[in-house]
């Protein structure tokens, strides 16, 4: 059986942590800025490490599996 788990996590938070459509760390004139759509090279990265942390989080630490079928 195909585990799904990581797939939908993978998705739900590369759709959440991207830089600019929900919010941005560091935004132009402040720290956090929302729904500004705009992005910058260490925005990118910022949201990068967040995501990889996230994701090592939910997969290794809490260990979500979503088996169908």
């Amino acid at each position: 059986m195909a585990d799904w788990g990581p797939v939908l996590i993978g998705l739900v938070l590369f759709i959440l942590l991207s830089p600019g459509l929900l919010f941005q760390i560091p935004g132009k004139g402040r720290i956090i800025e929302f729904g500004n759509f705009q992005t910058s090279g260490l925005s990118i990265l910022i949201h990068a490490v967040i995501y990889f942390a996230l994701l090592a989080i939910f997969l290794l630490a809490v260990g979500v599996h979503i088996y169908l079928g």
